[in-house]
């Protein structure tokens, strides 16, 4: 009897551990991801922030996806929910981008950043450049709406198109472009 509890106390101690383990594997992606890559904060120094990501960029042979929104920013959010909501998607971006978001908020413009980017046409604007900081696009995330909802398919070929595996055909049509 004694025996057959304690393999019984065994088995529900391995479950339970195996459950703490899942969720901590299931929420190591977003412990790992750097703090620019989890929120905005209008606090934080973007050029200090671009550096690190550049840097991370390079030793991972990414590109950097730069977020410009805010907390402010109710498609921001949406954006956010949707990647939180499609995992595929979420990975794809994260396997092949540094995630950099800057903050815009009326307390804080970040004008000297913002002015070396190109205009923003609204919130979230995104921007991809490669890892030694070549701007390769800017995108109105509006493209990547499908009846006023983000589209997991024009998310995943925008990603898909923009990552550093194609830098020089995205670069030779940027470069046609300017």
């Amino acid at each position: 009897m004694k025996f057959q509890l304690l393999i019984t106390l065994f088995i529900i101690s391995l479950f339970f551990t195996s459950q703490a383990n899942a969720k901590d594997a299931d929420s190591q992606p977003v412990k790992a991801l750097p703090l620019y890559s989890q929120v905005y904060d209008d606090k934080r120094d973007p050029f200090k922030d671009a550096q690190a990501a550049i840097k991370l960029a390079q030793a991972s042979g990414r590109n950097v996806l730069i977020e410009i929104g805010g907390t402010w920013c109710t498609w921001c959010h949406k954006m956010d929910a949707f990647l939180a909501d499609n995992p595929d998607i979420y990975q794809q971006l994260h396997d092949n981008y540094v995630l950099l978001k800057i903050s815009v908020s009326d307390s804080n413009e970040n004008e000297a950043f913002m002015k070396s980017l190109p205009p923003v046409q609204g919130y979230p604007h995104m921007y991809v450049s490669t890892n030694t900081g070549q701007m390769l696009l800017s995108k109105d995330t509006a493209e990547l709406l499908d009846n006023l909802e983000y589209s997991p398919e024009y998310w995943s070929a925008f990603l898909s198109k923009w990552q550093a595996a194609n830098n020089k055909e995205n670069s030779d049509v940027t470069n046609a472009k300017s």
